[in-house]
């Protein structure tokens, strides 16, 4: 499955959130040296309730605006424990 991201790097907090078609993914790290991608696919892994593994960038890796790819045939949120329709 593949979803649309917007990333905000250097925020305060840590939080995926969705508007319309997007996610947007808020991390602490700074985009220098990879480690904000890195920090998107860990919060995705957990909110999505699957391992670091299966979540990987597949285009614009030096963008906010992303796509990235979740290889899992169940996809639960962590927060709420529900398998999310149409996945």
């Amino acid at each position: 499955m593949k979803i649309k991201i917007q990333v905000k790097p250097n925020s305060k907090t840590e939080e995926v959130s969705q508007k319309g078609d997007i996610l947007t993914v808020k991390v602490k790290e700074p985009p220098k040296e990879g480690k904000a991608n890195q920090a998107v696919v860990k919060l995705l892994a957990r909110h999505f309730g699957v391992p670091r593994s299966q979540v990987r960038i597949v285009s614009n890796f030096k963008n906010r605006n992303k796509v990235i790819e979740i290889d899992s045939d169940k996809i639960h949120l962590v927060k709420n424990e529900e398998t999310l329709p149409g996945f």
